[in-house]
């Protein structure tokens, strides 16, 4: 396949590029172009190692540029689209939603019509794919009783970020079952894992904790979250590309449920044991709580059953597995987060 990946110089786009290349190059010469505007958190640095593969083209570029999009899938001959491209941080969309409409909104259905048109010219090919890459925040909050959310559970989006991504995994719902576009949403819980920008909680707990800074909580930090690492997520959709059916849609969870301050104290006693030279030990003695985001959702949990019985997939990194490879990760790639214009201060 010749794969277009959108957003591919962020977080999982990254990781799933380094994936590609590195675990599925043996089903046949690989071929990929990145699309990524290189906002704050894309960095094309985050490719280098993989510069010298001919069979890998990066476009700077973003998702609502029509003319570039046709220019890139006939010039590229692209087979299929996984689009990560996506304003995802909760906190920025509440400072300012615009920008999650425009890129998240937009920018999907600006995708969808460009491959809606470059499939039709080519004869509806079969082996098409467009595969979305969302959210579990789309559905909204659990209480912590309520049993995890399946493929069928009714939207409920409570802030702009996740009725943003909602209103794009509708809008890719409806084009396969208006137009019949080969396309398959998927909904991940939170990824964490390599890469990944300092406003989220994992990387800013870790840097903070090798900084010595505070470790900001919000509210009583009883929030509940399931976790995956993010190298399973991106074997989740190799298994989605290759094997999901058009029209269907995968959960992607990492049956990891904690609490978000009990997460944040195990990573204190993971760092604890990692690095020997800490401004401030135990790290715990750095936990602060703040006040709490407006509209904070008090759980996520997804049913990953669908995937697992239809596709073979589980996740395979336990938390703490992947807790100290992520761990490790920041702390043998100082440089990469050194070189940040800014870090943030205080908030995930």
């Amino acid at each position: 396949m010749r794969l277009l990946v959108t957003g591919g110089a962020g977080f999982i786009g990254s990781n799933f590029v380094h994936y590609w290349f590195s675990q599925v190059s043996r089903l046949g010469e690989p071929f990929m172009v990145v699309l990524d505007a290189l906002t704050y958190a894309g960095q094309e640095e985050n490719l280098d190692p993989l510069e010298a593969d001919v069979n890998l083209y990066f476009v700077q570029g973003d998702v609502c540029d029509r003319p570039l999009l046709d220019r890139i899938l006939r010039h590229y001959e692209i087979d299929a689209v996984i689009h990560f491209a996506a304003e995802s941080h909760v906190d920025r969309s509440i400072a300012g939603p615009a920008p999650f409409i425009q890129t998240n909104v937009v920018g999907t259905f600006t995708l969808l019509e460009a491959f809606r048109i470059y499939w039709e010219e080519r004869q509806f090919p079969a082996h098409y794919r467009f595969i979305h890459v969302s959210t579990d925040e789309v559905f909204g909050s659990l209480s912590p009783e309520s049993i995890p959310t399946t493929e069928s559970s009714p939207y409920r989006p409570n802030s702009p970020y996740a009725a943003s991504k909602a209103g794009s995994d509708h809008l890719v719902r409806s084009y396969h079952y208006t137009y019949g576009l080969p396309t398959i949403i998927t909904n991940a819980s939170n990824n964490y894992g390599p890469y990944q920008y300092p406003e989220k909680l994992v990387p800013l707990m870790i840097l903070n904790s090798l900084l010595g800074k505070p470790l900001p909580i919000y509210g009583d930090g009883q929030q509940i979250r399931d976790w995956i690492y993010v190298e399973d997520h991106c074997e989740a959709l190799v298994q989605i590309l290759l094997k999901g059916i058009p029209g269907e849609r995968y959960n992607i969870g990492g049956t990891a449920e904690i609490k978000n301050l009990a997460l944040v104290e195990k990573l204190c006693d993971l760092i604890d044991e990692a690095a020997p030279h800490l401004p401030m030990r135990p790290c715990r003695k750095l936990i602060t709580f703040v006040k709490d985001r407006p509209g904070h959702d008090r759980r996520y949990a997804l049913d990953s059953s669908k995937i697992r019985d239809e596709l073979g997939w589980a996740p395979k990194f336990p938390l703490v597995e992947g807790l100290n490879r992520t761990i490790t990760w920041y702390m043998t790639h100082r440089a990469w987060w050194e070189s940040l214009t800014s870090i943030p201060k205080k908030l995930y």
